[in-house]
Order: structure tokens, then sequence, then C-alpha cells
């Protein structure tokens, strides 16, 4: 029986993994949190089925017992904020570098077939050119888009010095459900998401017009499983995204129009670290990895704001 390990695995990627891990069937699922963004209420209607192993990935001697054993390995934990690491970078270092490298090293000696790293679209930081493909030369603006950054480096290092197979995958702006919106560090959509609900004007840091290739949960969970199982691709980073972007004016507007309400957003200064302009091109993914979203923008939000309806 195959065994997969999802760290991160009670956060709201995680544990949309975990339920389709399980969906494959034929294998145990294991999750690696630490419970500082995650939830394990996230896994409540699948607890019975998974083994929660909570414990930081700063703890190297906790990560190699979780891992021991493992076919495969889902490494998504981290401090996934551009604002939190410039304002507090020591836990988004330590989280981001030292957890990730103590995750390879673990995996490594431990045998495991193949990790899957969840990497960021921040590290290739503003480009002059849209779609951002592979190739391009990495710019990170922020703490985290260096410490992601050098994550797939590690990644690449570990496949080609050590024998560990990896897959690094570049997330675009991923929502959905269960994304936690009670942070000021939250995803722009979960809080888009509460402030339409609670029928208020969410605040926009810029002018709105910044755009993002936002992806919807599914759609990247779907690739993470075809990441973790097809041959021939180790070393190898891709971007996971839909390939479409749109500016945050445009997804309040969705909203609105969803909702069938008027409430015109507020603006504030322009956040440190970010990247003005974010569209993947996804042409690796699809010819390598058979990347295939099925979720348009209008179908994810839909969703996403019907499941917050029932929280």
């Amino acid at each position: 029986m195959k065994r997969y390990v999802v760290t991160g695995g009670a956060g709201f990627i995680g544990s949309a993994l975990v339920r389709r891990l399980l969906g494959h069937g034929g294998g145990e699922v294991h999750v690696i949190d630490n419970l500082f963004s995650g939830h394990e209420k996230n896994l409540e209607d699948v607890r019975s089925k998974v083994e929660l192993h909570k414990l930081d990935i700063r703890d190297y001697g906790g990560v190699a017992a979780a891992v021991a054993g493992a076919d495969v390995v889902v490494h998504l934990a981290a401090i996934p904020s551009v604002p939190r690491s410039i304002h507090d970078p020591v836990p988004s270092h330590e989280v981001n570098m030292d957890g990730t490298f103590n995750v390879l090293r673990a995996c490594a000696e431990a045998k495991v077939r193949r990790v899957v790293y969840s990497a960021s679209s921040s590290a290739y930081g503003d480009t002059e050119v849209l779609p951002k493909v592979e190739t391009m030369l990495p710019r990170p603006k922020s703490p985290y888009a260096v410490q992601k950054l050098t994550g797939e480096y590690y990644a690449g290092v570990f496949h080609s010095c050590f024998g560990l197979e990896t897959v690094s995958l570049r997330f675009f702006n991923v929502y959905g459900e269960r994304q936690d919106p009670s942070s000021q560090y939250s995803g722009v959509l979960s809080l888009f998401m509460r402030a339409l609900i609670e029928r208020r004007a969410p605040t926009i840091f810029g002018d709105g017009e910044q755009t993002r290739d936002f992806t919807y949960v599914e759609d990247v969970t779907a690739l993470i499983w075809k990441a973790a199982t097809v041959p021939g691709v180790g070393g190898r980073v891709y971007n996971a995204g839909n390939g479409d972007r749109y500016s945050l004016n445009q997804v309040w507007d969705s909203l609105q129009k969803i909702e069938g309400v008027s409430i015109p957003p507020k603006y504030g200064e322009p956040r440190g670290g970010d990247v003005r302009d974010s569209q993947a091109d996804t042409t690796a993914a699809r010819r390598d990895l058979g990347h295939d979203p099925q979720y348009t923008l209008d179908q994810g939000l839909r969703r996403t704001l019907a499941w917050y309806k029932t929280q």
C-alpha cells in the first residue's frame, strides 16, 4: 500500500489535496502540520482516515520519523505571506528555508520515491513580458520570494546530488474553500469573500489594477497529483496556474455581480514586495504533466463563495 505524506496538510490547499489522495484510494495518507496557519477542523470529515502528526517542520527528528516509509511527500508547509516575511522575517526564514531543507534531507535519507514542492510565482518578481515562463530569470522582490526560490534550488540539488526525485510547482494565487480570512496576511480572495458576506467594503492595496492568475484549489490539487505520479519529470520546475489574469478590481466586480450588490472598495497604499502583474505560461505543465484546469474564475468564485456562506 502506498503511503503519502502532506506537510501543511491541515491548510486549505493541503486539506483539499488530502481529500483528493483519499479519493484515489489504495494508500495511506499522513499529514504533518503544526496548526500555525492550518486548522484541524479542515480535516474534520476525513479525520478518521488520516494520520495527523502535530509537529513543526523545523523539528528534523519529527519530520524524519513521519516521512519514514513514504512513497510520495508533498511539501506544502510554509509561512505563505509576502507582507509577513517583510514585517516578521525570522520565522518565515526558519520555516520556509530551514524547514524545507529538513523535509528534503529527511526524504532523501528515507529514500522517498518523489517529493512535490510548493514553489511560488513570486520568484519571478516583476517581468517585462507576460505570461511568465519557467526559463525567465527570477527577480524576487521579498524575503518570501527568495525563500521559496531557494527551496526550488534545493529541490533541484537534492535530485541531482542525492538521487531524490523532486518536482517543483510554482503556485499562482491559489484560492478556494477553507482559505482562512481571519488574518491581515490572508489571501486576497478570502478577504473579499468575507467582506462580501458581511456586506462591507474590502481594502485593496494600490489602485486595484494589479493582475493575478487566480487558480482554483481543485485545479491545483489535480496538478499536484499528476506531478506526484507522471514519470520522467524529476528535478523540474513547472508553473501551476491557469494561464489567465484578472485585476483585483475585476474580481471584486465579479463577486458583486454574483451577489447582486454594489459595494465600492476602499483603496490603500501599495504594499512592499508585491508583484504588479502575474500570469502563468502553462505550456510546459500541459505538455509534461497533462495539466488541464477545469474551472473558470466565475465557477471557482461561485463554488468558493457557496462554501464560505455555510461557515
